[in-house]
C-alpha cells in the first residue's frame, strides 16, 4: 500500500527553520523527509548553492503542508 510520491515543497534556510517545521508537522502528524546539504568535507558550500535543506511531503499531502509552512 502506497501513500503516494514525495513531493519537494521548501527549501529550507537555516537549521531554526528546520526545527520549526518539524515541530508543526509533528503535531499535525505530518509524514515528511528533509534532505539537508550541510557537508563537513566541503564546508557547507552546497548550503550557500541550494539552501540549508530540502522538505518533502507525500502529494496527498502537500496542500495542508504547504499551508503549515
Amino acid at each position: 500500500m502506497s501513500n503516494g510520491k514525495w513531493k519537494k515543497i521548501h527549501v529550507i534556510e537555516n537549521i531554526f527553520e528546520m526545527d520549526m517545521i518539524k515541530d508543526a508537522f509533528e503535531k499535525e502528524d505530518l509524514e515528511y523527509s528533509i534532505k539537508e546539504y550541510k557537508d563537513t568535507a566541503y564546508d557547507g558550500l552546497f548550503v550557500l548553492q541550494k539552501g540549508y535543506a530540502s522538505l518533502f511531503v507525500r502529494e496527498k499531502d502537500e496542500e495542508l503542508a504547504k499551508s503549515i509552512v
